[in-house]
C-alpha cells in the first residue's frame, strides 16, 4: 500500500494542483485561489517528504 502511494504522490500533486487552483479562483476569486495554492503544494510538499526513500 506504501509503495502506491510513494508511485502515485507526485502524478496526484501534478494533476491536482493545475486543476483545482483555477477552478478555485474562477469560483471564488484570486485571494481563496492563492490559499488553494498554499494549502495544496504544501500538502504535497509535506507527504512527498514523508513518504521519500533515501538510499543507504
Amino acid at each position: 500500500m506504501l509503495k502506491t502511494f510513494v508511485a502515485i504522490t507526485p502524478m496526484l500533486g501534478a494533476i491536482t494542483f493545475p486543476l483545482v487552483v483555477p477552478i478555485t479562483i474562477s469560483k471564488f476569486g484570486i485571494n481563496y485561489g492563492i490559499l488553494a495554492a498554499l494549502i495544496i503544494s504544501s500538502l504535497w510538499f509535506i507527504s512527498m517528504l514523508r513518504t521519500s526513500e533515501m538510499p543507504h
